[in-house]
């Protein structure tokens, strides 16, 4: 599989990673055995670069993967830490650093974390120049080899890309959130910042699998955060009205040419925007895993498709999407 560099880190990973949230359960109860089924089928695929959280099941997630790590070293594991504590910009300090990133290093049995990512900590939080001094003081002592940030808009990323220590930006880049592609993706190549693409399928809508009538178990984000009610709404079906995802996405799937369905479509409309380092779709089996990487081997996309995915946001999307992140 293609990697790509990620200048700020001095590593390269493949363009196809894989997110490890679903790991964690918050999407419906996933047996440890299938967990690892999923780790391997991607390493098997050439998938390089593991992106989970410390809140993933409370620690499951990284755990899962400390696990896998044992029999598989030299993938590149990128953690996130903040969301175990109130959202209180006071909460960022050196010693819950320390604290929050020595959990992960326990959990996946690691000295060094290879990337831990800020995990969409309050807005203010951006702006601290203690913050960043504190992630600087992690690097020093070891603790983490790099550091970044996950965030929900693009106002935050342009404002951790001014920091120089930050290795990397996560986001939400899909075809239905293209706001990004505006300004965070030209300055973080300008600067050298890696962008880590999340939510790549607008949580599941962009595969083209769901209909009006479509249900959620009760442990699954698309039940219980459709209106924002855990977190922020953006994170559940990209801030998208359900019905309005599921008739746009019926549109989005005419454009799969033959032989690839919508979801690697969707991943290889990402891929192929100018900045983007890795996207990291979930996955809860093998066969989604393969699906997801093999995007990576799909012909650049068109024009006229790119020209069409557009239109397509512009007219069902943007309205409630483009100003509000």
């Amino acid at each position: 599989m293609e990697e790509r560099l990620i200048d700020r880190i001095g590593r390269r990973v493949s363009v196809v990673g894989l997110g490890t949230w679903q790991l964690g359960a918050d999407w419906g109860q996933v047996e440890e055995k299938d967990a690892v089924a999923v780790l391997e089928a991607a390493v098997e695929s050439g998938v390089t670069l593991l992106d989970t959280a410390d809140v993933y099941g409370d620690g499951r997630s990284e755990q899962i993967i400390g696990r896998f790590l044992r029999a598989h070293p030299g993938l590149f594991v990128a953690t996130k830490m903040g969301r175990r504590a109130p959202l209180d910009p006071a909460e960022y300090t050196l010693d819950n650093f320390r604290a929050w990133t020595d959990r992960s290093r326990a959990n996946l049995g690691v000295d060094t974390l290879d990337l831990v990512q800020l995990h969409c900590p309050p807005t203010p939080v951006y702006s601290r120049d203690e913050v960043f001094d504190a992630l600087d003081t992690l690097v020093d002592e070891g603790r983490v080899a790099a550091y970044g940030v996950s965030v929900e808009t693009c106002d935050e990323a342009l404002t951790a890309i001014a920091r120089p220590g930050t290795a990397s930006v996560q986001i939400i880049l899909n075809a239905f959130r293209q706001k990004p592609l505006e300004r965070v993706l030209p300055a973080a190549a300008e600067a050298g910042v890696g962008i880590i693409a999340r939510v790549p399928l607008a949580s599941g809508l962009l595969s083209g699998r769901y209909r009006h009538d479509t249900r959620f178990g009760p442990a699954d984000h698309r039940t219980y955060n459709r209106h924002g009610e855990a977190f922020d709404v953006g994170e559940t079906f990209s801030g998208v009205d359900f019905d309005t995802g599921v008739e746009a996405a019926r549109e989005f799937a005419a454009f799969a040419s033959p032989g690839a369905v919508p979801a690697q479509i969707a991943l290889r409309w990402i891929i192929q925007q100018p900045g983007v380092s890795t996207v990291i779709p979930g996955a809860r089996n093998a066969e989604q895993v393969r699906a997801n990487a093999a995007a990576a081997d799909l012909a650049p996309l068109p024009e006229a498709t790119l020209d069409a995915i557009r239109d397509l946001y512009d007219g069902r999307i943007r309205p409630q999407v483009h100003n509000r992140w």
